[in-house]
């Protein structure tokens, strides 16, 4: 199995500034207290590198399955869902703030019926058994995991590694719009992450993307005629098309709505 680093977990606050119509919502989460240590103890569900993966996909899941790797899973609520939606895939999903990983970690862990945080620390299994912070990591095995695995760091970094053909789809669900002049091509949606993920999709792979931002929905359509996808469907209004009915929400996706934010999406297809 592939163990996380504890040095990884030094991060203080994340906020995340939503708007729409010049109104902002700020959404602020604190630094979870032992957050590197928590994060260690699952480290049966983190992989190091994606780069490692496609090679030793059967160590590391137990199965051949194809790979499906999400960008920014937050507390994993989507790779949860997708991944119980569609059991015959391997996910793995990428997240740069480990604070959050920690969590995504933990509820998936959680939901999975293989225990909880213990109330004075650690993680406790359901038979009772303590895995105290600062220990060794849970013993999760194989079969209790599961089809999904994480990993903490900047996607930039991290696929870029990985070997060409190599993964069936990637997901990217409300990613940071980098709205500033000057900060178009740290867009997720830009033509050079784009060649990127061409690069690494199989033929016929799919790119799928989710965003509240309606310019940022527009500039990303705009990079895909750019680029070796096409376009295989488009809503400004994913909660009222037919898409809806296999849509798995994130928790930012539940907020924005009740914000009254359409949600927009695109699937593009691979057709280097």
């Amino acid at each position: 199995m592939y163990h996380f680093h504890k040095s990884c977990a030094n991060i203080i606050v994340v906020i995340l500034i939503l708007t729409k119509n010049g109104e902002k919502f700020n959404m602020r989460m604190k630094k979870k207290r032992h957050g590197g240590e928590r994060l260690s103890l699952m480290s049966s569900l983190i992989v190091s590198d994606p780069a490692i993966v496609p090679e030793n996909i059967e160590k590391i899941y137990g199965n051949n399955n194809p790979l499906r790797i999400e960008i920014g899973c937050g507390k994993g609520d989507f790779i949860r869902g997708k991944a119980e939606q569609e059991k015959d895939y391997n996910y793995l999903a990428i997240e740069k703030i480990a604070d959050v990983l920690t969590i995504a970690t933990e509820k998936y862990a959680s939901t999975k019926g293989l225990g909880s945080l213990a109330p004075n620390g650690g993680w406790q299994r359901p038979d009772g058994r303590l895995f105290p912070l600062g220990g060794d990591s849970v013993d999760f095995t194989m079969e209790e995991i599961g089809n999904v695995r994480f990993c903490v760091g900047d996607a930039a970094e991290l696929l870029k590694d990985l070997p060409d053909n190599s993964v069936d789809t990637i997901y990217v669900n409300f990613c940071d719009p980098w709205s500033k002049k000057g900060h178009t091509k740290r867009r997720l949606t830009y033509i050079g992450f784009l060649n990127m993920y061409s690069r690494i999709l199989k033929k016929g792979g799919k790119f799928c993307f989710k965003t509240d931002n309606r310019p940022l929905f527009d500039f990303s359509l705009e990079q895909v005629e750019l680029s070796k996808f096409e376009l295989e469907y488009k809503t400004n209004d994913l909660h009222a098309s037919q898409m809806n009915e296999v849509n798995i929400q994130t928790e930012y996706e539940r907020n924005f709505t009740e914000k009254g934010f359409k949600i927009n999406m695109l699937i593009a297809r691979n057709e280097k």
